[in-house]
């Protein structure tokens, strides 16, 4: 079953065209990679397919709803979390992931069982009760991530999960990710070359707005006659190299 399908989808803003004439599907379940150097279009198509902002022309539909003409259902069945960590600062773990089930018009019951659940599939328990404000990014990110997923999405977009993160703390964020795959469908945008080869089952590199290649990280490095994925992503990218790698 196709999870998303975009068909056209386009952006101008002024005389920039940030995404064009983007044509791509998506299918259920599926991890999905948005690859592309800064200004290549990526935050601008997750903005799109999240109803944040509208397209200027062409159309993308999520579970067969339509971002121009059913916004609202399709918010109904998406989250994300964006690369800005989105948590209360001043609320505990817990009080973050209640409020989160609040919003959605969960009741108290019910936001107590999802909150329990969350916290413990995503190991939150040693935190639970500290504020957000104090602790690391790492935990901030996964709180943030737990945030997204407590309100069960069929689809959720992950904006730079890893962005600024320590190995280690990223390792355990891919650990994590690894988990979900196959459960919901995924749409990941990353800065990080290996984590898209790690765990996408299938990744698209945008250039200037344009979708330039998709496929598996093997069948890239194939058409770009490259023997590793960061050589494949900077010819495929036409020679753009400013991503960040370890």
């Amino acid at each position: 079953m196709t999870a998303i399908e975009t068909k056209g989808l386009s952006k101008t803003y002024k005389a920039t065209r940030a995404v064009e004439d983007l044509n791509l599907t998506i299918e259920n379940g599926e991890l999905f990679a948005l690859l592309g150097v800064n200004g290549a279009g990526k935050t601008t198509t997750i903005k799109m397919l999240s109803c944040i902002i509208k397209p200027s022309s062409g159309d993308a539909t999520l579970m067969g709803n339509s971002v121009v003409t059913s916004p609202l259902k399709v918010k109904e069945i998406i989250n994300v979390s964006p690369q800005e960590t989105a948590v209360a600062p001043n609320l505990s773990v817990r009080e973050n992931l209640e409020l989160m089930c609040g919003i959605y018009g969960y009741d108290s019951k019910t936001a107590r069982e999802k909150t329990d659940k969350t916290i413990k599939d995503f190991s939150l328990s040693e935190i639970e009760k500290s504020r957000a404000r104090i602790l690391s990014g790492g935990w901030q990110r996964r709180l943030s991530i737990a945030m997204a997923i407590i309100t069960e999405p069929e689809i959720l977009f992950l904006d730079e999960p890893t962005l600024g993160l320590d190995v280690l703390a990223r390792r355990e964020l891919w650990r994590i990710i690894e988990k979900m795959k196959g459960k919901i469908t995924i749409v990941l945008t990353t800065h990080y070359l290996e984590e898209a080869e790690a765990l996408a089952d299938r990744i698209a590199i945008m250039s200037r707005g344009k979708l330039v290649a998709i496929g598996t990280a093997g069948e890239l490095k194939t058409l770009a006659n490259a023997g590793n994925f960061e050589d494949a992503f900077v010819a495929l990218c036409g020679g753009e190299k400013t991503y960040e790698n370890e």
